[in-house]
């Protein structure tokens, strides 16, 4: 698990193997990624953007940009939590993901980035 505390938004992040998923004809790993976000502020949050840095150890890297997450633009009143399922398919059996929120407060429309951290996608054979 991994986590990142950016102007009072919490990100959480955990991952699981999806070796039911992959796919033997292309001879690739899928993953599984739970991303956990907590507004900690005083103020409504609405997450406007992302930006995903994908490593794979034999592809390199990509870029991933788009609106919201999982097709939403979540809103976050104080305290309160959102949390959403996606998946990463990779060529090799591990690399890292990392990025950044794009979160625009509701009170003023002020717009800051928040850091997501960077986590390690691995085949839980790759340390045999």
């Amino acid at each position: 698990m991994q986590i990142a505390i950016t102007n009072d938004v919490k990100i959480v992040v955990e991952t699981a193997y999806q070796n039911n998923k992959q796919s033997t004809t292309e001879n690739k790993h899928m993953f599984a990624y739970r991303i956990h976000i907590e507004n900690q502020g005083e103020h409504t949050l609405k997450l406007l953007r992302r930006n995903w840095h994908i490593i794979d150890s034999l592809d390199g890297e990509s870029v991933v940009e788009g609106e919201g997450v999982v097709g939403v633009q979540p809103l976050l009143e104080p305290g309160e939590k959102y949390q959403y399922v996606s998946g990463c398919l990779l060529s090799s059996d591990i690399g890292k993901m990392y990025g950044t929120y794009l979160m625009e407060r509701q009170i003023d429309g002020l717009l800051f980035e928040v850091n997501i951290p960077e986590f390690v996608l691995s085949t839980p054979f790759i340390m045999n």
